[in-house]
């Protein structure tokens, strides 16, 4: 039998100093520095990632550096295996290639990536370790809701956009698939699931899933292609989850600004459903080509009073049609005209060949006088964007470069 060993007083109290210092000192990441031999790699293993894009001489992206590190050290705490979460970052300046390819425009620019794939919305909440790590755990929270009876369904909100999965198990690559799927749309769209003996009444012709729109007058449509595809599924459902015509509110604003994208907008007030249903069926049949030049919007005439006053309009003149260019707004004319074939086309039409600028400037051009009429230059002076205001601020932002403006 060994010998018994007894420390001195002093020994002992180092001893015990050594292991509560161990014990109390809280884990310590490292934030992995990504470059373009390795951001692939990382990338595509981790979970979840959140990159932080920046530059050493942005005072905000050096005022960001010690809390994007202390979140990293609360979130490892939580989730401690390798992949799990990732906090990244990239020096934007020694890697512009990384830069270009993301499209940075703006110093720090924090992207949300689920693996390898880019989320459409970054983070552009506070700035605070609380703030970063409440994001990341809201992340990496369960993005389905599980229904254990189908009575469940009649009262889910009918005012968002529902997708819901039919499942003979969880065990599937039928849900692997609606489950990464649900994990990048997840801010656009409800997602539920039912599974085994609960979901096999709508299993009639084995796994599925269904689409409810908003309201309770629209029919519910069925995805036809092949649930463990993917591609196949992501695009189907993002087409149900993000509608042509997009609300902007002073929580989205700053994302659908950066976007670079002028504005078609329906101001509209919030009980006027009707008026929406017409702008979003004339923009889907007159406007669908021009998706990529311009963001099909809409607006709640109440909560943007201030714009509507910058075109010299009140709720009580509502639905208004206008475009904001970034630079100057333009009114449509009067909402009915709407309806007539090829006039909502052509007021955008207008806006990309500078015609309703020149108007605005310098009265109508030649070609819309009557034979004979005199043409006058008109002074005038449209109003100036009022959305402009939403987008990125110099106080929270470096920007790198001034948004091309018609």
């Amino acid at each position: 039998m060994s010998p018994a060993v007894f420390l001195s007083l002093p020994d002992l109290r180092c001893s015990l100093l050594f292991l509560v210092t161990w014990v109390l000192t809280p884990v310590t990441t490292e934030i992995t520095s990504l470059d373009t031999e390795n951001i692939d790699d990382i990338l595509n293993n981790a979970d979840v990632a959140l990159v932080n894009f920046y530059a050493d001489w942005c005072r905000f992206s050096q005022m960001l550096h010690p809390i994007f590190e202390e979140a990293s050290n609360v979130i490892k705490e939580e989730y401690p295996s390798e992949n799990q979460v990732v906090f990244a970052r990239v020096d934007c300046d020694q890697h512009s290639d990384i830069a270009q390819r993301y499209r940075i425009s703006k110093y720090p620019t924090l992207k949300l990536f689920r693996n390898g794939m880019m989320m459409k919305r970054e983070y552009r909440g506070q700035r605070s370790v609380k703030a970063l790590a409440d994001y990341i755990r809201q992340q990496k929270s369960d993005p389905i809701q599980e229904l254990h009876d189908l009575a469940e369904i009649t009262t889910l909100d009918r005012s968002k956009r529902n997708i819901i999965g039919y499942f003979e198990q969880k065990d599937s690559e039928n849900y692997r698939v609606f489950e990464r799927v649900a994990n990048i749309l997840h801010d656009d769209c409800a997602f539920l699931a039912a599974f085994g003996a609960v979901s096999k009444p709508e299993r009639y012709s084995g796994d599925n899933i269904i689409y409810k729109p908003p309201g309770h007058s629209a029919p519910d449509m069925v995805y036809l292609g092949s649930m463990t595809n993917f591609d196949g599924t992501y695009n189907w459902i993002q087409d149900k989850c993000v509608p042509l015509v997009r609300e902007i509110t002073f929580e989205n604003g700053e994302e659908l600004t950066e976007e670079g994208l002028p504005f078609l907008i329906l101001f509209h007030m919030k009980e006027d459903t009707e008026s929406l249903e017409i702008f979003q069926n004339e923009v889907a049949r007159q406007l669908i080509s021009e998706k990529g030049t311009i963001n099909f919007l809409h607006a709640d005439c109440d909560k943007f009073r201030h714009p509507l006053l910058h075109i010299q309009k009140t709720p009580a003149d509502c639905p208004v049609i206008a475009i904001d260019s970034f630079r100057h707004m333009y009114v449509f004319g009067d909402f009915r005209d709407v309806l007539i074939p090829g006039k909502l086309k052509q007021f955008v039409f207008d806006l990309h060949s500078g015609k309703l600028h020149r108007e605005f400037h310098h009265g109508p051009d030649p070609t819309d006088t009557a034979p004979g009429q005199e043409v006058q230059d008109v002074a005038s002076s449209p109003p100036e964007s009022s959305f402009q205001k939403l987008a990125p601020s110099e106080y929270r932002y470096t920007l790198l470069r001034d948004r091309d403006e018609l």
